[in-house]
């Protein structure tokens, strides 16, 4: 018998298969030109402050000061950002139905821009089976940081001592124990499957 009751996932590259390189290999022909972009010019910190709140206006615009020679790649960011999504990640996918067959409450923390999100809801119909989604983008605040762990803990009133968090970067998972939160760091599906079995979930 577990004591779990509520498993919280992260979105991106557990559930969603979302890389920028998705795009831009078809935008840049030489791949050494493609991860100098993505490193020094839309890298990872600029598009998380997208997933913080930021506008893409504002976001483009700042982009653009700082490397004028690549605005048609930098505005393909948020114009074509829909082909920065993969499939669902299926073997995970089909860890949350076993989830929700034995009435596990579920519930999705995700840093993702609250302008881009709405894409991803329509697109990937398990989205829905989630009570609640909170989206770091519409409440200005972003994981690692622990007060978007207090504010989901209080949104949707989780017992945490019954609740497990499930993220892919390690200092997500460190930010959610430090809130308390139980969390394993995702490394694949076949492994977090084993992980929950051993908390006592019948997956």
């Amino acid at each position: 018998m577990t004591n779990i009751s509520t498993v919280i996932f992260d979105l991106g590259n557990v559930l969603i298969d979302w890389n920028p390189r998705h795009l831009y290999r078809k935008i840049f022909a030489d791949v050494a030109e493609m991860e100098r972009f993505l490193a020094e010019v839309c890298h990872p910190e600029w598009n998380e402050r997208q997933d913080a709140g930021r506008s893409w206006a504002e976001a483009i615009a700042e982009a653009i000061a700082r490397h004028p020679t690549y605005e048609a790649q930098i505005r393909a960011y948020r114009d074509r950002w829909d082909e920065m999504l993969g499939g669902p990640i299926e073997d995970t996918v089909a860890l949350l139905r076993d989830l929700r067959d034995c009435d596990v409450r579920l519930l999705a923390l995700t840093n993702w821009s609250q302008d881009t999100f709405p894409i991803a809801l329509e697109r990937y119909e398990f989205l829905r089976w989630f009570e609640g989604i909170l989206v770091s983008g519409g409440v200005g605040l972003i994981k690692p940081d622990p007060a978007i762990f207090r504010l989901l803990i209080e949104r949707f009133s989780v017992d945490v001592p019954r609740a497990i968090f499930i993220d892919d970067s390690p200092r997500n998972v460190q930010g959610a124990r430090e809130v308390g939160l139980r969390s394993i760091h995702f490394t694949g599906a076949a492994t977090l499957r084993a992980q929950l079995r051993e908390l006592g979930l019948p997956v």
